[in-house]
């Protein structure tokens, strides 16, 4: 028997939250699609942003273009500058919530670059409680942009080992995603997607085209690509099921993955 509103809010009432017949009740509840036409891709921090000029101006062309044609929510990693404040910070002993802290901060940094980069085209950026403008700015310019840092902040939630935050850009851009109901989530980078091995340092390595979340971790490349929570992400995900890694240093290869082409490397959950 399908389960009503009324049976979910007499669970809600009478028990546990984390009772197994509420949670069952609630897992069968519909689970509504904000934007479903929109379309997140993230911009690397080291492997884009970083680069300067030569990485980044190419894409911004690319980006105003694609816009035409699609809806974009822009999200930024934030790269080499947030690794020398990990590096420091954790040197002197802080904890994983003040390492987000800090993390988010240059991500917010690159947020603000790209911004305006892309403001004689109208292209905004939005913060905390500026994301509930999102649907204007798509309907009006088909773009928006954000930092990628999901804001714990002094609430991330530490890693089993070190003080790194282990929910970074990678995972930020994945949740807002799946939070929207987004079409597709597209990770731009600098490598043409994942390897066997780290393809700047071991030529050996061959490239894997499409590969689950399971044969990843079965591989051992489960932290190879994207940041490790992510897989586990996509596993427990109802809306984003796959996740793309693309090269953007190669001209054409956002435009190719927006048009829902195969370029670079699909995760599956």
């Amino acid at each position: 028997m399908a389960q009503t509103h009324t049976d979910l809010e007499a669970l809600l009432m009478q028990r546990s939250l984390t009772d197994p017949e509420l949670l069952a009740a609630a897992e069968k509840s519909a689970d509504y699609r904000i934007l479903p036409d929109a379309s997140v891709i993230k911009i690397g921090g080291q492997s884009v942003i970083d680069r300067g000029r030569a990485g980044l101006y190419p894409l911004v062309d690319e980006i105003v273009a694609a816009r035409k044609n699609h809806k974009l929510l822009i999200g930024t990693g934030a790269g080499t500058r947030a690794r020398h404040l990990y590096s420091i910070a954790a040197g002197l002993g802080l904890p994983a919530g003040v390492l987000s802290q800090l993390g988010a901060s240059v991500a917010d940094q690159n947020a603000a670059m790209l911004g305006h980069l892309l403001a004689k085209h109208g292209i905004s950026l939005v913060d905390g409680a500026g994301l509930s403008a999102v649907p204007l700015f798509l309907e009006e310019v088909h773009a928006v942009i954000f930092s990628g840092m999901p804001p714990y902040q002094l609430w991330m939630r530490p890693a089993p080992e070190g003080v790194i935050p282990p929910y970074r850009t990678d995972a930020g851009c994945f949740l807002l995603a799946e939070t929207f109901g987004c079409k597709q989530m597209i990770y731009v980078k600098d490598e043409n997607g994942l390897y066997t091995g780290n393809p700047k340092t071991d030529k050996a390595a061959t490239f894997i085209p499409k590969i689950s979340v399971d044969e990843m971790k079965a591989k051992g490349l489960h932290d190879s690509i994207l940041e490790f929570p992510v897989l586990d992400l996509i596993k427990t995900a109802r809306h984003v099921r796959e996740v793309q890694v693309i090269n953007g240093l190669v001209p054409g290869n956002l435009t190719r993955a927006l048009a829902g082409e195969h370029v670079g490397t699909i995760i599956t959950a």
